[in-house]
């Protein structure tokens, strides 16, 4: 894999059947707390789409690009509908964000587009800080060019732009180092960084527990009826499942409820 890495071309179908056949290996690899540059040079690929989805899969069970797109599809105007309409007559915070995103999105239109709202709406609901999970540099900015100082250690996505709609190329950094410089699309941003909670072991920041937590359950459809990916205090009890997560599930279930009857 390292050769068809540094050869710069290859056939996503061979790496996937790559890293499928070599997936003991990885994980070995991972399980024991490899370092992230090692990691890197020994599999790259677990840095790529190609290379977290097809770990991803089989770390799950979960096709992880096409559960999203699915989930979206189903789900994603009911989440934007509810924001906007229940949640910023509710929540100021939430109104302002609305009125941001409506001038950052202008005319656009599409799919990704409304990934970038239900994203940054959920970030204002929870009241969760945007910064660890989105990192803004000059669009013509390459990576040698980001602050790493200023990233943080849990996987950030790094926006070439001055918004998420107005970006056309994505970054990812995990513990503070850039380890994919050329994401062209959202979407793919979002499921890589998603993705590399899981093929990586990483927990979820605190400062993000409940947007996580949120696209996990809800988009990415992993469900556990126990635990969870936050790290908890010792001593401190656990919760099955984060309750603003459920409240928010509910509170769905319930406006979808009274908008077809």
């Amino acid at each position: 894999m390292k050769i068809l890495w540094e050869q710069g071309t290859f056939n996503p179908d061979e790496v996937k059947e790559l890293m499928e056949s070599t997936y003991y290996s990885q994980r070995k690899a991972i399980n024991n707390g490899t370092a992230l540059q090692t990691l890197r040079e020994e599999w790259p690929f677990l840095f790529h789409e190609i290379g977290i989805s097809a770990q991803y899969q089989e770390l799950t069970g979960l096709p992880l690009t096409e559960t999203f797109l699915k989930s979206v599809g189903k789900k994603g105007k009911q989440l934007l509908n509810f924001m906007a309409t229940v949640c910023a007559n509710k929540t100021r915070r939430v109104f302002e964000t609305l009125t941001k995103l409506k001038f950052q999105r202008g005319q656009l239109e599409g799919c990704s587009d409304d990934v970038k709202d239900m994203v940054l709406l959920l970030l204002s609901y929870f009241n969760e800080d945007e910064a660890t999970l989105f990192h803004y540099t000059e669009e013509t900015n390459q990576a040698a060019d980001v602050q790493v100082d200023c990233l943080p250690v849990t996987p950030c996505i790094i926006v070439c732009g001055a918004s998420c709609y107005s970006a056309s190329r994505f970054m990812l950094s995990i513990d503070g180092k850039i380890v994919n410089d050329n994401i062209a699309q959202f979407i793919t941003a979002i499921n890589m960084m998603f993705g590399s909670y899981y093929c990586l072991n990483i927990h979820y920041p605190v400062e993000l527990r409940s947007t996580l937590e949120f696209l996990q359950r809800c988009f990415f459809n992993i469900n556990p009826e126990r635990g969870t990916k936050v790290v908890t205090k010792k001593n401190k009890k656990q919760l099955t499942v984060n309750p603003r997560v459920l409240t928010l599930i509910a509170d769905l279930a319930d406006h979808e409820w009274r908008e077809t009857n």
